[in-house]
């Protein structure tokens, strides 16, 4: 599995070297040093929420709730750092994330939801919550202490890169060397399979889904640190970019197969683009037309390669 992995890595990084020397043809500021950190800021945010996804996807599930957990667990956040401490206020965040999440596998793995529809649901429930939270309401304005988290340098080196570094080693390391890992991969590539196997499907699945949950609110903190300002519709367009990572990367949405590494390369690939087109002044409407057929694409490829369409 791990030879297949790097081989996969390997052409990801192939393409995003492509990329990168086309952008920086067409338009040479691409490699200005600024421009790189940005993109690299960006793609960690992104990482964060893909990473969480990538878990899910990879037991045959999906998480249609990330944006609106992010969106949920910031704006408490934000709150509670006006009036109370650093600590107490991301520890809330973190704990509604880690909530949300655990009620996501609550429905899908004891209930017996579908995926789609328990996530879809609290989609809704979080987004709508967050908006009577916040009353329409934008806070701003947070302590320094805070801020280093998605503006700040650590011995020169941004905040937030070397969060999703440590993210990424603590997750491929469980999923490729732990038995938590081997059960995700198993549920994914046969669920009755691993039932018949003794594998603890359950508490699987709601591990995997409180991870993801956690993981939002941890994308949470960086974005309001970074941008200095919340809303209850700041996690709305983070969905599609989020699959986009992982697809890209190589996780087929058919379980199973993928890994986090390449989670890690498909946000960046995706940060590139995204970021070439704002350079070539791309309006967004297009930047969303071009995400998401990337998604089509990325999941067109995935079927034909787990034999799951005919192509004549």
């Amino acid at each position: 599995m791990l030879i297949k992995q790097y081989t996969a890595l390997l052409l990801r990084f192939s393409t995003l070297i492509v990329i990168s020397v086309f952008l920086s043809v067409v338009r040479p500021e691409f490699l200005n040093f600024d421009n790189i950190i940005n993109i690299l800021r960006q793609s960690s945010l992104l990482f964060l929420l893909a990473a969480g996804l990538t878990v899910v996807v990879l037991t045959e599930g999906i998480d249609l709730s990330i944006g609106s957990i992010l969106a949920l667990s910031a704006c408490i956040m934000a709150t509670l750092l006006k009036t109370h401490g650093l600590f107490l206020s991301i520890s809330v965040g973190l704990l509604i994330g880690a909530g949300c999440g655990f009620l996501n596998g609550f429905m899908v793995a004891i209930i017996g939801l579908p995926a789609f529809i328990a996530t879809y649901g609290m989609l809704w429930i979080a987004k709508g919550v967050a908006v009577i939270f916040m009353k329409a309401s934008i806070i701003w304005g947070f302590p320094k202490t805070f801020r280093i988290f998605g503006a700040g340098n650590v011995f020169g080196v941004p905040t937030p890169i070397i969060i999703g570094l440590v993210v990424m080693g603590i997750l491929y390391y469980m999923l490729n060397y732990t038995n938590i890992g081997r059960y995700i991969y198993s549920i994914g590539a046969n669920n009755t399979t691993a039932r018949f196997s003794g594998i603890p499907i359950t508490r699987t699945l709601l591990i995997t889904y409180t991870l993801s949950g956690v993981l939002c609110a941890a994308a949470g903190v960086l974005y309001v640190s970074r941008m200095n300002a919340v809303e209850a519709g700041v996690g709305d367009t983070l969905l599609l970019p989020a699959l986009a990572a992982l697809t890209i990367g190589g996780t087929s949405l058919f379980g199973g197969e993928g890994g986090i590494g390449g989670t890690l390369l498909g946000s960046i690939i995706i940060s590139v683009i995204i970021n070439g087109m704002n350079l070539m002044d791309v309006v967004s409407h297009w930047q969303n037309f071009a995400v998401g057929a990337i998604v089509i694409v990325a999941v067109f490829v995935d079927q034909i390669g787990s034999a799951k369409v005919s192509v004549t």
